[in-house]
């Protein structure tokens, strides 16, 4: 049986209580991933750079210049 859930992280340990189908397990695999943690450091890293003006600024001086080109045609 495979079980997934997400535990928090208390002083470098995390405990976790087994569902009552694992009574007579004697022993699981654990495996530990941290993508949560990266996921949600990067979406608070895009919603600060959403506010940010320098940020804003250079995406929107990226788009004119894309303007400038999005209509040329290539002739081969």
């Amino acid at each position: 049986m495979t079980y997934k859930i997400v535990c928090p992280v208390e002083n470098n340990q995390v405990i976790l209580n087994l569902p009552p189908d694992f009574k007579d397990t004697k022993q699981v695999t654990i495996y530990v991933d941290d993508q949560i943690d990266v996921k949600g450091q990067k979406l608070e890293a895009m919603k600060m750079a959403a506010q940010d003006p320098l940020f804003l600024a250079d995406i929107q001086e990226i788009g004119v210049d894309f303007d400038s080109i999005e209509h040329e045609r290539y002739d081969n």
